[in-house]
């Protein structure tokens, strides 16, 4: 690993000196021209727009020739550190710093290069660390107005849009307002207040598109980010359930709550991304209708704290066992039956799990039409990320125009039912689930932990598809890629190119076992099968392939490598690595992985309908394309003492990431186009 970092460093060295030698070239003829008559710049001019280009040049010119010899003659005691010291003697910066961390990071403690790049590295981080400087963020307090009381319909907490910045409100629905307040800070031995920070009569609200306001676009935090926040949540619960089995005494436990509650807290506010628009149709100043005055603002203020029927706000530390960090696995459902309609409808079932507090649509049954005992008996398998809720939304199938309508004219499905259930790990059983106007839905859960679900197991059926090698199966086949991965993807981009969710909605267990068997005993008949499935189930079958190989298509050798790559700093590095241990991949799980790599691209360019971006399709894939069949991960700091779900949920990160970078990628070179030169040698 240590030479794919140097090879990395060597491309960015190269990269840099060509740009500083093309800034050396007008340099000369116009540094001669100063001397004449008729000077384009002057010498002062030149000097500050080149400034120490030549020296620069010269620095790294020099270090980039006396390392390139020695990963040349690579080996595994070879050391560079002496170089980095001299080239942080004379240069410093960022880019250098990283380079070094990245590169120290994959050097033993034992090697004698160890001390050498520690020092190397020292000596950049004291000098930036010398002219850091430390700003202290501005706080700005306002005087605001209070007022009265009213008779309260709702209260919820949301987040407002001020300026660019996302802020944590209190909003009261009264029977003529709409009230938007904030929290204050609770002083010692004081009560709840609220802040007023602005208020619309209902007369004069109105509800604005994209199209009708001036705004900005809302400013959405990357998916990825999102995933990285949800992460540290996870591993501060674990760390809080094992210091709870210590006894270091409670100001250890009450620092990571409070860490904890800032994770929370900033997890609430970055969440939202669908707009609530509301305005005032005379403006923020003139109030048509009626207009408060400071007292009876500062009432109605001050009766919210009575009134409030919400009184916590929405995070996961505010519920009992506010530390458990919810199952990672699998959970098996099998949705029976509804009793207790009153009249015929059309009727299918939507399943949901929560995500750190956050619910994500992960499968549908299919409409079983007029009856009022409706019998879907249809089994799927859901994933599980920190999930502790199973929720059920009954619906009824709109198939006339008489039904519900969007403003554009197409129609939606008018909800008839909801339900939740608590999911509970080593529990088999049949739950029936109370669903408001609907008295029962009977179900059966079964879920299966993270640790047995997903090992890889090869098929003692080596004439079948699933659970054998890839190259056994492209060799038998004689094809470049696995007949089964081809067939699966014509038939999603003939039809399910626009399927919300699809990959991400689970299909029918049932349909997903009777293609793999076809698939396995080389049915004939298994494209017409497939024309007759619902697309999710044909998704989910080629999820299950790839999941069920017995090595991943990423290799377990090379596995290690692609998690170190995907930490390294430098974009040039980086890149320099990551295609390097793409192109050692053997020829069919190359060739295998650019052809569904492709399929995903041209996914994502129907993101507006089918809802799923690079980054979703990235956490559907990554794991089932990388994640190692040995049993003990080969990414986790055994220095420090981690849960087994703080281990799967930083592999899972790292797996998700390693897909994504390739999937954002411009252009891949192909397989043909293999280069044997430094920087592009299998040899690590």
């Amino acid at each position: 690993m240590r030479k794919w970092v140097l090879s990395g460093i060597l491309a960015s060295e190269e990269t840099y000196l060509s740009h500083l030698e093309a800034l050396l070239i007008p340099m000369k003829p116009l540094r001669a021209a100063a001397t004449t008559s008729q000077p384009m710049l002057t010498i002062q001019q030149i000097e500050t727009i080149f400034f120490k280009v030549p020296e620069l040049h010269e620095i790294h010119k020099d270090f980039y020739d006396a390392l390139l010899p020695r990963v040349q003659d690579w080996g595994h005691q070879q050391c560079v550190g002496d170089l980095f010291q001299k080239l942080n003697l004379k240069v410093k910066s960022t880019k250098d710093c990283k380079d070094q961390s990245d590169l120290l990071k994959h050097t033993p403690s034992s090697h004698p290069d160890y001390p050498l790049l520690q020092d190397a590295l020292r000596i950049s981080q004291n000098f930036l660390s010398s002219i850091n400087e430390e700003i202290t963020p501005r706080r700005q307090s306002m005087t605001v107005k209070k007022g009265e009381n009213r008779q309260l319909l709702r209260d919820r907490f949301m987040v407002e849009l001020v300026e660019g910045s996302r802020k944590l409100r209190h909003v009261f629905l009264f029977t003529d307002l709409l009230l938007c307040t904030k929290l204050k800070k609770q002083a010692a031995g004081k009560g709840q207040q609220y802040d007023c920070k602005w208020y619309i009569p209902l007369a004069d609200l109105t509800f604005q598109t994209i199209e009708d306001c001036e705004s900005t676009p809302i400013p959405l935090v990357q998916d990825e980010e999102i995933d990285a926040m949800k992460i540290k949540i996870s591993q501060i619960k674990n760390e809080i359930q094992r210091e709870k089995r210590t006894t270091k005494g409670p100001k250890v436990i009450e620092r990571l709550r409070k860490k904890l509650s800032e994770q929370e807290s900033l997890l609430l506010l970055m969440s939202p991304n669908m707009a609530f628009r509301v305005a005032n149709r005379n403006g923020k100043v003139s109030f048509k209708s009626f207009s408060l005055t400071s007292l009876e603002l500062q009432m109605l203020t001050n009766s919210c704290v009575k009134l409030q029927t919400v009184h916590t706000i929405p995070m996961t530390m505010n519920k009992e066992d506010d530390e458990s960090s919810g199952l990672y696995g699998f959970l098996n459902v099998i949705v029976h039956s509804a009793s207790g309609l009153k009249q015929s409808l059309n009727l299918y079932c939507s399943l949901e799990v929560d995500s750190f507090g956050y619910f994500v649509n992960k499968a549908k049954t299919r409409v079983y039409r007029d009856s009022t005992e409706p019998n879907w008996n249809e089994e799927f398998e859901i994933e599980l990320e920190g999930s502790q809720t199973l929720r059920l939304l009954c619906y009824e199938k709109c198939c006339n125009k008489t039904k519900q309508s969007k403003e554009d004219g197409e129609m939606t499905d008018k909800i008839m039912a909801k339900g939740q259930i608590k999911v509970q790990p080593n529990v088999t059983h049949t739950s029936l689930a109370d669903m408001n106007e609907l008295s029962k839905i009977a179900l059966s859960m079964k879920f299966t932990s993270r640790e047995f679900s997903l090992k890889r197991m090869p098929s003692r059926k080596q004439s079948g598809v699933f659970g054998v090698k890839i190259n056994v199966v492209t060799k038998r086949e004689r094809s470049k890629v696995p007949l089964i991965v081809r067939q699966c993807v014509e038939e999603i981009e003939r039809r399910g190119m626009e399927e919300v969710g699809i990959y991400r909605v689970s299909g029918v267990a049932t349909d997903i076992q009777a293609l793999k068997a076809a698939f396995d005993s080389n049915n004939k008949d298994v494209s017409v099968m497939m024309r007759e499935m619902d697309v999710n189930a044909i998704a989910g079958t080629l999820k299950l392939y790839f999941r069920e190989l017995p090595e991943p298509l990423f290799t377990d050798e090379l596995y290690p490598n692609f998690a170190g790559g995907i930490a390294l700093s430098d974009s040039v590095a980086k890149e320099s690595c990551m295609l390097n241990l793409l192109l050692s991949l053997p020829e069919p799980n190359l060739v295998t992985f650019l052809f569904l790599l492709d399929h995903l691209k041209r996914v994502t360019e129907n993101e507006s309908v089918n809802k799923m971006s690079l980054h979703n399709l990235a956490t559907v894939f990554g794991p089932t394309l990388l994640r190692p069949s040995e049993k003990d991960s080969k990414i986790s700091n055994s220095s420090q003492p981690i849960s087994m779900n703080d281990s799967w949920s930083l592999e899972v990160m790292s797996q998700v990431q390693v897909l994504l970078y390739f999937l954002q990628l411009e252009s891949i070179p192909t397989p043909d186009s293999k280069r044997q030169s430094l920087l592009f040698s299998t040899e690590v």
